[in-house]
């Protein structure tokens, strides 16, 4: 099957850790685990290579982990924290010598990505060095090369939004659920037996859109995947205290931690 390797590119929330104007102990941490950019993944697979979300840290992300490769990009939804990265996706088009670039999305989110970068779609920016995105609308499971990607709708507030899970030779390797408030029981029953799962855990306190830790740590003890991170935290989370508490099977993820399968 070869390697199934995870890059976590961002972890935070929206804001991002530290926040702007803020010197709480978090936002003042010294210890680089604490600096989170937005949420997004970066995956690469014997055959392909692609990203989950593209916020608005996409570029300077890309830059850290030393990307030169991507052959599809996978959306969430479209909240700004996790597509306003979408024109630095114009460098991996010109990668691609020509051919367009798949992008996968609910029709709700496509739809959005196809309002707000009008530009891009309408074919009136077909020029060298310009994004050309491939529309790939999606309902039902896809496959990038030989990794099969199911859309999850969860909840995410007053919308449902994609979680996915990816599996490859029968195996189902890797659960994504980085913005929800819950996993609905459909979603459990379908990822049931996952190895490695990522939970949105946003803060101790609840929160109308997403897990709180709490939360995430139920879903987690009622899966009892190999391995569960947590991911889209926000300040009230510091990475070391929080690692403190956790039962074995659970990390915080971090900028930069890489998984491999």
């Amino acid at each position: 099957m070869g390697d199934f390797q995870i890059t976590f590119l961002g972890t935070g929330t929206s804001q991002g850790v530290p926040m702007i104007a803020c010197d709480c102990p978090v936002c003042s941490s010294s210890d680089p685990r604490d600096r989170r950019t937005r949420s997004s993944l970066y995956i690469e697979t014997p055959e392909a290579a692609f990203v989950v979300d593209t916020g608005p840290d996409f570029r300077a992300q890309c830059l850290r982990e030393r990307v030169r490769r991507l052959d599809a990009v996978v959306y969430t939804h479209s909240h700004t924290d996790h597509i306003m990265g979408f024109d630095d996706l114009r460098r991996f088009c010109d990668l691609l010598a020509g051919r367009d670039l798949p992008v996968y999305a609910s029709p709700d989110t496509m739809a959005d990505l196809q309002r707000v970068f009008r530009f891009a779609f309408d074919g009136t920016a077909r020029f060298p060095g310009y994004l050309r995105p491939e529309p790939r609308p999606v309902t039902e499971t896809f496959r990038i090369g030989e990794t099969s990607i199911t859309p999850l709708p969860v909840p995410h507030g007053r919308i449902n939004v994609n979680g996915y899970l990816f599996a490859r030779g029968g195996r189902k390797l890797f659960a994504y659920l980085s913005d929800c408030k819950a996993v609905p029981e459909l979603v459990r029953e379908r990822i049931a037996g996952v190895e490695v799962l990522v939970l949105d855990a946003l803060r101790h306190r609840p929160h109308p859109t997403h897990m709180s830790l709490d939360e995430a740590l139920e879903v987690s003890a009622a899966l009892r995947p190999r391995a569960t991170y947590l991911t889209h935290l926000c300040h009230d989370l510091g990475h070391a205290e929080t690692e403190k508490i956790l039962p074995g099977n659970v990390r915080v993820a971090y900028d930069g931690l890489k998984v491999v399968l």
